[in-house]
């Protein structure tokens, strides 16, 4: 397979071609084949053309070829405008004749049906054969405005900007084109993708996100093919380009529409909420808020919390903007004394006296500008909203001269609302012009703050650092493989209640004491045995919702009760379920705790397992006080999950009450995400209730569903999952030099302290060896680089000390960074000054080259100064080739 270089070369040859075949051009007016010839041959692009057509001698004027074989240069980019029985052979012919991109416009594959779908896997291996990169089939084509290049059959060409626009439906990208001149927004580059055959999302972030000339990535989805390519890509450039997606199929009719255009699933809407969160993308509703967003941040720095102060010069529009504030789950900011004694010194006695400010209808610029600034001043906010309404005595362009002209104005975000149209148009174009965005609706600037808020967060959850677990968790595995393979020998998928209670128990999941009784008699002993009041329950692999059929009774308080509620239970079970096999009755300790949680777990088609925590007990859907989340799990990412739901409020104490051990269920979450990662089987985990509080918690209840599909198949490991997890099994032990033992394993998110450490040991020399200059600070920011990775991508062993009083110590780090195809990985070394010597850079590299190799990478590559002569002799006595390359050696193997 080629090289990385090699497949970045194909993307970038296709959105920089130098020569293009239109193949299916025409003269007929009307056609998509006409409009495409038309559109590259008056777009202003410079490059060079062919018209691809057997039965035409010119079009437009333009010498016409029969095939592409035939043009005499070498093309970059074929576009195909033919019927979809013939596009096979086409792109055949294009491969065999050197072509690195094409773009298919024709619709009629994987969406119509099988025919289709065997079309289309013939198309991609095929483009797989030759090294092709395609987009479409079923697309628009795509513009690169700073080029002139408008390979599409749009009838408008997109203004040049900084907004790189993917869009997976053509007729929508259409009309965001006509919107987008009307309102002056401008693309580094737009595509309309299609069905994704080939290109998809996740390459075309990865791609835009190296690109200097774009700043931020919107997207127009339907559904995702590659949820763990997506999530990797987007995790990875998240941060420095924001990227924001309008996710469409909220609804079931919208998703089965978008599944009918795309021919993929929409997905489960609120787990995409959740996976969005995960990566840091920010989920719009509209397409005004997609590229408000994108200017926006491009605009005016993050907000680092949701309390907004607003400005304005009428009541009525600075109560809509609060209202839509709360509702967006906003905070209106409280304003400090000393701000309030401030703007009274400013303010006529008739202002609000309050947030929002009102500065009354006969506000000059002068007073706004004043107000303006001492609510920046203020420490409890985070940004700020000005209101403008025409008024005689208000001079709108005056006003916006000010409020652009603020020193302070950069240091909180600033966003504007200048009501009306010709009367305050001139102050919006001076806004504008000074990086203050302004909006038609105080709604519509609310909900740019709130996405903006958003993104900062989730860009905090993403790169915060984790606390330590409480304690050691040592799973016990290998039983629960056992439970597995005895309910798939007796063609059970659903495990029985004992079964499912020692499943999650073998995991560090509490669960309550309990005993099976299969006789009347039996039961009146167990319950005995127990200790009264015990709850009964039917066992049976056939009934899942006990409660609906009656196979579920509480507070039972004698050895009567006991015997009669057996009886009563089985009784019901068999009137409401005649086929159900019923193997006796679970006898269980009641637990008298107060609050009752689920922690559940199910499959999504598109992200696999996820986990979903809130509020449990049989009210459980009427409330829906559920969050969702996925695995891993770490104990901030935990945390995140349990604040996001309303019962929180509860749990960390609420108005006297005591509340429960919140760490507890944080680590009792990153266990359960374990079930999950190392069990592709399960199909859904049902822990209802989690009766909880401030002396612990205990499952009460539990359901454990496999998925018949995945039984006993052999997979890759982990590939159920969307975010990889931790690489456990690249840990070893290794004894330096010295005698003294040490721990290789790969880096975790939690060790941010221990590599800070590490940090303070390095020499300038031993700086200047790693980072090729003296690093000067160390920065949290610094530090999460280093230790958040994505193990897809990135693998980093660190070498850990322990000494004789528990103290462990980073002692250094070898690290390899893979391109997204994991073709080649460049690799990076250093050692803490004191373990220099006792050989640990020879160990770290044969390590991680035996970790490249397991990991199918196929080059690794390095570059070294030129004196030092350590790391050159290491990658000489392991057959890297090495290169003069100025002042450094460049060092290459290739595996």
């Amino acid at each position: 397979m080629a090289s990385e270089r090699r497949m970045y070369d194909r993307l970038h040859n296709l959105f920089n071609p130098k020569t293009i075949a239109v193949i299916g051009a025409t003269n007929r007016k009307g056609s998509v084949g006409y409009s495409v010839i038309r559109n590259l041959i008056g777009s202003g692009y410079e490059g060079v053309v062919y018209p691809i057509n057997p039965k035409r001698q010119s079009i437009l004027g333009v010498k016409v070829y029969p095939s592409v074989k035939e043009t005499p240069d070498d093309i970059d980019l074929a576009i195909i405008a033919t019927p979809a029985k013939t596009v096979p052979a086409i792109v055949t012919e294009c491969g065999e004749s050197g072509v690195s991109g094409v773009v298919i416009l024709t619709a009629g594959f994987a969406e119509i049906g099988e025919e289709g779908q065997k079309a289309s896997e013939q198309i991609k291996k095929t483009a797989l054969e030759w090294n092709m990169r395609i987009i479409g089939p079923n697309c628009l084509g795509f513009m690169r405005p700073s080029l002139g290049l408008n390979a599409s059959f749009a009838s408008k060409m997109a203004l040049p900007g900084k907004i790189a626009f993917i869009s997976q439906s053509g007729a929508l990208g259409t009309a965001v084109l006509d919107w987008s001149v009307r309102q002056n927004v401008g693309f580094s580059y737009f595509v309309s993708i299609g069905s994704m055959l080939d290109i998809g999302f996740n390459d075309l972030i990865d791609f835009f996100g190296q690109d200097s000339g774009t700043s931020s990535i919107v997207i127009y989805m339907e559904s995702l093919a590659n949820a763990r390519k997506f999530m990797s890509a987007a995790r990875a450039f998240a941060r420095t380009k924001p990227i924001i997606v309008l996710k469409v199929g909220r609804s079931s009719e919208g998703a089965q529409a978008a599944a009918s255009h795309t021919g993929t699933l929409a997905g489960n809407d609120a787990v995409f909420d959740a996976a969005f969160k995960r990566a840091g993308v920010i989920r719009v509703k509209t397409i005004e808020e997609l590229f408000n967003c994108a200017q926006t941040l491009a605009m005016q720095r993050r907000p680092s919390g949701n309390r907004l102060a607003i400005v304005t010069n009428a009541g009525g529009p600075g109560v809509i903007a609060t209202d839509y504030l709360i509702e967006k789950e906003g905070t209106l900011a409280c304003l400090s004394e000393d701000t309030i004694k401030r703007l009274n010194e400013v303010l006529p006695d008739a202002w609000s006296h309050n947030n929002p400010v009102d500065v009354l209808g006969d506000a000059d610029e002068e007073r706004y500008r004043l107000a303006t600034e001492i609510c920046i001043d203020d420490p409890g906010v985070d940004g700020l909203l000005i209101l403008l309404t025409p008024q005689a005595m208000t001079n709108a362009a005056e006003v916006a001269r000010n409020l652009v002209s603020l020193p302070t104005r950069n240091r909180k975000t600033m966003l504007a609302s200048f009501m009306g149209e010709d009367d305050v148009n001139a102050g919006v174009e001076i806004l504008e012009h000074g990086n203050i965005p302004a909006f038609n609706a105080p709604e519509a600037a609310v909900d740019c703050f709130m996405n903006m808020y958003s993104y900062s967060r989730n860009l905090d959850l993403l790169y915060e650092t984790p606390q330590s677990t409480p304690h050691a968790f040592t799973p016990r595995t290998e039983d629960n493989r056992k439970i597995i393979q005895q309910a798939a020998d007796e063609q059970r998928y659903v495990l029985t209640q004992a079964e499912a209670r020692e499943f999650l128990g073998n995991y560090g999941i509490p669960v309550i004491r309990s005993e099976i009784a299969e006789t009347a008699e039996a039961a009146r002993a167990v319950a005995g045995k127990i200790g009264f009041p015990v709850a009964m329950s039917i066992l049976s692999s056939d009934v899942l919702h006990k409660t609906d059929v009656g196979g579920l009774c509480l507070g039972i308080r004698s050895a009567d009760e006991a015997e009669e509620a057996f009886k009563t239970i089985t009784a019901s079970v068999k009137r409401h379920v005649p086929d159900a096999d019923i193997q006796g009755v679970v006898v269980a300790e009641m637990a008298s705790k107060k609050y009752e949680l689920i922690i559940g777990a199910n499959k999504d088609p598109i992200f696999g397992p996820t986990i979903v925590f809130g509020m449990g007990g049989v009210a459980v859907e009427v409330f829906k006080d559920t969050n969702i989340g996925l695995p891993p799990m770490n104990m901030a990412l935990a945390k995140r999950l349990i604040e996001d739901t309303k019962i929180y409020t509860l749990l960390k104490g609420y108005r006297g009450m005591q509340g429960v051990d919140i760490p507890s269920i944080q680590f009792l979450l990153y266990k359960f995400a374990y079930l999950l990662i190392h069990f592709p089987e399960i199909k859904g985990i049902d822990i209802n209730p989690f009766a909880v509080d401030h002396e612990g918690g205990v499952v009460l209840d539990g359901k454990v569903i496999l998925d018949e599909a995945a039984v006993g198949v052999q997979s890759k490991p982990f590939s159920h999952l969307v975010i990889s997890p931790y690489p456990q099994e690249f840990t070893k032990e290794f004894t330096l030099n010295n005698g003294e033992r040490v721990v290789l394993r790969p880096i975790r998110p939690e060790d941010e302290p221990l590599e800070g450490e590490m940090f303070t040991t390095f020499s300038e020399r031993t700086q200047r060896f790693r980072f090729f200059q003296l690093i000067g600070s160390i920065t949290h920011d610094m530090l999460v680089r280093y230790t958040q990775i994505d193990y897809d991508r990135e693998i980093a062993i660190i070498a850990e000390h322990t000494d004789s009083e528990g103290k462990k110590r980073m002692l250094g780090v070898v690290r390899l960074i893979s391109d997204p195809y994991n073709e080649t990985a460049e690799f990076a070394i250093v050692v803490g000054d004191p373990w220099h010597g006792q050989g640990l850079g020879s160990m770290f590299t044969d390590m991680i080259l035996d970790v490249a190799r397991q990991r199918g990478s196929k080059k690794i590559t390095a570059n070294v100064l030129k004196d030092n002569f350590i790391m050159k002799h290491i990658f000489e006595k392991r057959g890297f080739t090495i290169q003069d390359n100025e002042d450094m050696w460049y060092a290459e193997l290739d595996l």
